[in-house]
């Protein structure tokens, strides 16, 4: 195998076992092994260690005392991510009502309504994650962005399981439709308290969805305290 290939089936491995992991067909607090990768993604051994190493940096998987485990639902790692999201959030959309331009607004605004109107749970997640990247390259900060870009991933599984159980898409909507009006206003305080709203709404999804969920995925799937 050349260096390319190689290079090429590490990405493709660690882009699938994070999908695994992303959309739970990999459970949280599941038991997952070198060997067991290795046959699911056709790869060899080296391979699939990279690609675990990569989730393990991304906090999707830990290591346990034989192999690895998937990373259950952490509930007070979840509890800091909304309130770290506040903060940064704020920020964000404060420097959006300065520097957004009427054309990105209106793209962003025009992509949610398709959304809406073509609902289903895989779309609409990626509308959801993608308006909140979007919303943080307006305030022309790439610090800022990364954060954003961080939180997303880090709260991207929670996140599925509200939304494939069907929690609130007509609110996300009009939360979302809200704070793009606040900032087309240049009303930083107004915008600020919407994205804050916005942020307490989904956090009560996602904490009641994992709670909801915990008898079909097992105690292991849960640790920390809500």
């Amino acid at each position: 195998m050349t260096m390319r290939d190689d290079a090429s089936a590490r990405e493709e491995a660690t882009r699938r076992l994070r999908a695994d992991v992303m959309c739970l067909t990999l459970a949280p607090g599941e038991a997952i092994t070198e060997r067991a990768l290795e046959a699911l993604y056709g790869v060899s051994r080296t391979v699939v260690r990279e690609a675990l190493t990569q989730m393990i940096y991304e906090g999707l998987v830990q290591r346990a005392q034989r192999g690895y485990i998937v990373a259950p639902f952490d509930l007070d790692e979840l509890n800091e991510l909304f309130a770290y999201r506040n903060v940064v959030e704020d920020a964000v959309v404060r420097l959006a009502c300065q520097h957004a331009r009427a054309d990105e607004l209106d793209a962003i605004q025009a992509e949610i309504e398709a959304g809406l109107r073509e609902f289903t749970p895989e779309g609409w997640m990626e509308i959801g994650l993608d308006f909140h990247v979007r919303l943080a390259a307006l305030s022309r900060n790439r610090f800022l962005c990364a954060a954003v870009q961080d939180i997303t991933t880090r709260t991207y599984r929670a996140r599925w399981l509200a939304i494939s159980a069907g929690s609130g898409s007509q609110i996300t909507h009009d939360q979302h439709t809200e704070i793009l009006r606040r900032i087309r206003a240049k009303d930083e305080d107004g915008a600020a308290e919407a994205v804050r709203a916005h942020a307490r709404e989904v956090h009560k999804q996602v904490l009641a969805s994992i709670e909801a969920s915990r008898r079909i995925l097992g105690r292991r799937s849960v640790v920390g305290s809500s």
